[in-house]
């Protein structure tokens, strides 16, 4: 661990590396040591509005916000070691993945931002699924634009071009349009030898939009593809002054190539060779599982997308995670402040939940505030029921909300474990782990594998960001990724490692036949 004059040093003379993530519910900055220690971190809170029927954050929201978590982050650093920061040596952005950014020629955004949690891309999605013989998600962004075309949207004739919120961000601090490939991966499919976009599929979407009335190509509107490690541009000074507007942050470092919030999770828990995976669990949850290979059909609750270095990744992506887990928080922290305890209530929450039945009493919990993909549902309502036989305890009801957590995510995991894809090791990181091993005890025994924790579970992505940054200038000739990871970050990182409980494998089974009745009372309450 470096001493404080030893950190003064390194920030003094710029030897450190930034990560910036822009996730759903926080902006979050982490500025990392060439030792690969957090140095300090920055934060800032937002949320996205729903305008026009679309989930969106304003392209103001993210400059200030990005601003606000970067000033944050360097006042820590002035707070904690006396000295300003004012160069990095190297950068990197991540962002929650996916969605809809559409710019014209000058740059102009043409419709606002719709995210990954917007659900109004079925058909589109659907007839892509079709057309490649291959799982589209409705969240990607090639289904955002065929949607767009399908339903005649003024802006689509004057569509330039296409990006994430990680590569927007990157081409204001850089102005290259470029993309790292697991973030691309989310906007349209890859070819796993050429490590490119799908060639074959891109004709055949251009054939397909042509016949809808849409006259550009594909090629002409998506960002280049970068791998980990590789050139993707450094800091100008516009850059710069657009994310620093007071001036001291200087030009001139290296970025990395910009990834998605699934990619830098991987990076952060080490989980980038074939039979490694990682969970994260914050707003949404999602698994990713390193392949050998590809699975042997496509599935609609599986996405093939790829780690920061190429290698393809099964990834089971669900919308609803902690959000419903949070409204329950807040309506314990009411019952504890009329009582006046002076409790936490995640704390009461998850002690509580440790004292549950292992099948939750007979309790079950829907935890969709937000549509859901992978079960058919377009727009979530939080659902708790129970019978008259049900044990209607704090501690049952606890430990259903933390299933609840979980229970989608298993459902697509179940079709991974089915088709014989081994995991020989998962990481959690986000929210849900942070308070002890409860949660990983409920997610090994729902996923029937292992499931360890890093010292970092819940910094997650800006550190995976500063450590893909670090790669592009720290790297020896020739060396991968993995072997960065494995051999200088985090050679002697302490990892908790729970195992599955077989009361707990039992009793989440249980829980599961519950909760896929329950789900047919989510789809009744659509109509």
């Amino acid at each position: 661990m470096a001493t404080k004059i030893e950190m003064y040093r390194a920030i003094s003379s710029g030897n450190v590396f930034l990560g910036i993530e822009l996730g759903s519910t926080r902006i979050k900055v982490a500025v990392m040591t060439q030792e690969y220690t957090l140095a300090a971190e920055g934060s800032h809170t937002w949320q996205s509005s729903l305008a026009d029927g679309y989930w969106t954050y304003s392209l103001e929201e993210v400059q200030e916000g990005l601003r606000a978590a970067f000033a944050d982050a360097r006042e820590n650093i002035r707070k904690k070691y006396g000295v300003s920061l004012t160069r990095v040596k190297a950068l990197g952005v991540s962002a929650m993945m996916h969605g809809y950014l559409a710019f014209d020629e000058a740059g102009n955004l043409l419709v606002p931002f719709r995210t990954w949690q917007n659900t109004t891309t079925e058909e589109a999605a659907k007839a892509l699924s079709e057309l490649f013989g291959l799982n589209i998600p409705q969240r990607w962004s090639i289904a955002h634009l065929y949607q767009a075309i399908r339903n005649r949207e003024e802006h689509v004739a004057r569509i330039a071009s296409l990006t994430t919120l990680a590569g927007y961000v990157h081409r204001k601090l850089t102005g290259r349009n470029v993309l790292g490939i697991g973030d691309a991966s989310g906007m349209f499919p890859i070819d796993p030898d050429t490590l490119g976009y799908d060639k074959e599929m891109m004709g055949r979407f251009n054939m397909l939009a042509f016949e809808n009335g849409f006259t550009s190509t594909l090629e002409s509107l998506l960002p280049e593809i970068a791998l980990a490690g590789e050139d993707a541009g450094t800091l100008t000074a516009e850059g710069a002054a657009w994310l620093d507007p007071a001036g001291s942050l200087q030009p001139g470092a290296v970025c990395c190539p910009p990834e998605g919030d699934a990619g830098t999770g991987m990076t952060a828990t080490n989980a980038v060779l074939p039979g490694t995976g990682n969970v994260s669990a914050g707003t949404s949850i999602f698994s990713m599982v390193v392949l050998s290979g590809n699975p042997k059909t496509p599935h609609p609750e599986i996405d093939m997308v790829t780690t920061p270095d190429g290698k393809p990744v099964a990834m089971v992506h669900c919308n609803n995670c902690t959000d419903d887990m949070n409204a329950w928080a807040d309506f314990f922290g009411d019952v504890l402040a009329a009582a006046d305890a002076e409790k936490n209530p995640y704390e009461l929450m998850y002690e509580k939940a440790a004292e549950g039945e292992p099948d939750c009493g007979g309790l079950t919990v829907c935890n969709y505030t937000v549509g859901e993909p992978i079960t058919g549902i377009s727009d979530g309502t939080p659902l708790l029921a129970r019978d008259r036989k049900a044990r209607f305890t704090l501690a049952n009801l606890s430990r259903a909300i933390l299933y609840s957590a979980a229970a989608t995510l298993k459902l697509g995991n179940d079709i991974l474990l089915r088709e014989g894809v081994h995991f020989d090791r998962i990481t959690g990181h986000g929210g849900y782990f942070k308070n002890g091993t409860l949660s990983a005890e409920i997610l090994a025994s729902a996923l029937h594998s292992p499931v360890s924790l890093m010292e970092n579970a819940q910094v997650g992505g800006p550190y995976g960001c500063a450590l893909l940054a670090a790669y592009c200038t720290e790297k020896a000739p020739g060396e991968s990724l993995a072997a960065f990871l494995e051999n200088r970050v985090f050679s002697s990182t302490e990892v908790v490692t729970v195992q599955p409980d077989p009361a707990t494998e039992e009793g989440f089974e249980a829980y599961m036949e519950r909760f896929r009745k329950l789900l047919q009372a989510e789809k009744a309450l659509e109509a």
